[in-house]
């Protein structure tokens, strides 16, 4: 994510890691596990507790989603399969702000009651550990946000012709009923049905739209797998581009009409982009990509919703990189945990530095030089960018700068052969998967030799303005 240069800092997201994660079993996706056959409420995360569900693991969301612009109405049907990782006589689903109708186990009448932003599941008949089932959620009403510890907003948020959808950290649950926190990503299949004239516009490859009776309704499948905060389902008035690249990605962008003078030529230079970076990450990681540039001057930021991150207004160049960059680190390459922001916000926020050294712009040591002339007073320095401390920091400055120039240390240190061969390793070793800081540390210092922790430990866990390097 990146703050829109029209608004105050705010934030978003890339990882890291060293051997392929296959998915679920190795990192938990199920979350903690509850006593009695009970699957626990959250997935354990410190600073976000309700996050997810434990005692099963999604493997597939299929959304059929109706959105009445006008009345600002949403009805939907949820089908999520999954797997469960225990025996489960009861489980949860995050949802918030909507009306529940009808929930079915494996097209059983299930019984269930609210929560908060819990949606409690008894099944008529207990799930063994290993089974695989599907769960079908009926429901209804006014989508809106939830506001975040840092007071921003996220989730489904209105806009004067339709619906600006970022769900990062916890947005999800405004929509859709989810396992909703990183560790457990699925692949996911939308049906969205608007008013004629208007396009919405999900992950993924769009598979058809058909008009028909004055509304409009648009297929979208995304078979790589997704963490729930990286789904979209953004709507409005919107120009669409549609082309396909040379190494045969398909490009969806949909422009709101009043941003397309100011974005059309930074969206001009997307292919080029993700041509550079797949040079130095590794390969594109998604079958489309592209752009979703909105109108939402409130919202002031942009996410990296998977394949086609969504932005509240025409981005710059550095935007653009910033979010393409996260395809690879925070989209293909998820976080565990939300203390480990740094991996996605620290990566693409290098990778602009990156961009800029390789295009004409100032290297990265002098962004880094920039930086550390700040008085040991100013917010880059207010806390670690590997500890945040809580959910209202991880999309502040030092999580992104400071983030950064840890990396730019780390590439001092190991010189620039051993450092793009880090990040390039990081990338396609934990392809569609998962990564932690503790096994960068351990890729950085198999791949260059050298003792790393020191560094570590200075740029990401010390608190305040780290001594000269």
């Amino acid at each position: 994510m990146t703050p829109s240069r029209r608004q105050p800092a705010r934030r978003r997201t890339a990882v890291l890691a060293t051997v392929p994660v296959a998915v679920a079993a190795l990192l938990g996706a199920a979350g903690p596990t509850a006593p009695g056959g009970t699957g626990a409420p959250g997935a354990g995360d410190p600073y976000f507790p309700l996050s997810g569900n434990g005692g099963y693991d999604v493997r597939h969301y299929d959304l059929t989603l109706r959105y009445d612009t006008s009345a600002r109405r949403l009805d939907a049907t949820a089908v999520l399969t999954a797997r469960a990782t225990q025996r489960l006589t009861r489980f949860d689903l995050d949802l918030t702000g909507l009306k529940v109708t009808a929930v079915t186990v494996d097209r059983t009448q299930a019984a269930f009651r609210r929560d908060g932003q819990e949606l409690v599941v008894t099944p008529r008949h207990a799930l063994r550990a290993g089974q695989e089932f599907r769960v079908t959620v009926a429901y209804h009403g006014t989508p809106g946000p939830v506001t975040d510890p840092d007071g921003s907003a996220d989730g489904w948020i209105p806009t004067d012709d339709g619906a600006f959808v970022a769900g990062e950290p916890q947005g999800a649950m405004t929509w859709f009923p989810a396992n909703a926190h990183p560790k457990d990503k699925a692949s996911y299949d939308f049906t969205i049905t608007v008013p004629e004239g208007r396009t919405a516009v999900a992950n993924g490859v769009l598979l058809g739209q058909r008009t028909a009776g004055g509304k409009t309704t648009f297929r979208w499948r995304e078979t790589q797998p997704m963490a729930a905060y990286l789904a979209t389902a953004t709507i409005g008035k919107f120009q669409v581009e549609r082309y396909t690249t040379r190494d045969g990605t398909q490009v969806y962008n949909a422009v709101d009409a009043r941003e397309a003078r100011a974005a059309a030529p930074v969206l001009k230079k997307l292919p080029s982009v993700l041509e550079w970076e797949s040079k130095l990450f590794g390969p594109y990681p998604f079958r489309a990509a592209g752009a979703i540039v909105d109108h939402a001057p409130d919202v002031g930021y942009a996410l990296e919703t998977q394949t086609r991150p969504v932005y509240d207004s025409a981005p710059d160049l550095d935007t653009l990189v910033h979010e393409s960059a996260h395809q690879w680190f925070g989209d293909s390459v998820t976080l565990t945990a939300w203390k480990d922001i740094w991996l996605n916000e620290g990566f693409a926020t290098y990778a602009e530095w990156l961009y800029a050294e390789q295009h004409g712009g100032r290297s990265a040591q002098q962004a880094f030089d920039s930086l550390y002339a700040r008085p040991a007073s100013d917010e880059l320095w207010a806390y670690p960018p590997g500890d945040p401390g809580s959910g209202g920091n991880i999309f502040g400055t030092p999580v992104y700068a400071r983030g950064a120039m840890a990396l730019h240390e780390l590439r001092r240190a190991v010189g620039d052969r051993d450092f793009f061969r880090i990040l390039r390793a990081w990338a396609t070793g934990h392809r569609g998967g998962h990564g932690t800081t503790a096994q960068f540390v351990r890729l950085a210092e198999a791949t260059s030799g050298k003792r790393l922790d020191g560094l570590f430990h200075t740029w990401l866990y010390t608190s305040g303005k780290p001594n000269r390097p």
